[in-house]
């Protein structure tokens, strides 16, 4: 748990698969910036694959990480960015899956409202309602 301008405040990271499932997920403090939860996150990912993320995660060291794993790093480039990377806006648009993530995890109110004050205690909740999604996306495709 960090603290910023509005208060104590963390930020959940997640690396979800292409059905929208969490693989990775990193909690870190509200003031750390995005890049920081990145090489954790993408640690394990397979030559071959397609890395999906918004301009926070547009940093050199990233895109080096994901060229030496083999993986294709398909980041909108931040406006003040010199070098031109390629780019498709058509892939970019299943980055929607993080964000209906994040949204299934919010209808839990433990995790939208943040009432663990641990962090220990707080990502233990995510996974488990991480584990929960999994066994629900199961069910609906059976």
């Amino acid at each position: 748990m960090g603290r910023s301008r509005g208060g104590l405040s963390s930020k959940i990271h997640a690396l979800v698969d292409a059905e929208g499932r969490p693989i990775r997920i990193a909690l870190t403090p509200g003031q750390a910036h995005d890049g920081t939860a990145a090489e954790e996150l993408l640690a394990d990912l397979k030559p071959g694959t397609i890395l999906l993320a918004d301009k926070a995660y547009d940093s050199n060291a990233i895109r080096e990480q994901a060229q030496g794993q083999g993986v294709w790093a398909n980041i909108p480039p931040k406006s003040n960015r010199k070098a031109a990377f390629v780019f498709s806006a058509f892939l970019y648009r299943y980055r929607n899956l993080v964000e209906r993530f994040f949204n299934k995890l919010k209808q839990f109110r433990g995790i939208a409202t943040r009432y663990d004050k641990s962090p220990e205690n707080f990502l233990a909740a995510i996974k488990l309602v991480s584990a929960r999604i999994w066994i629900r996306s199961y069910e609906s495709a059976t």
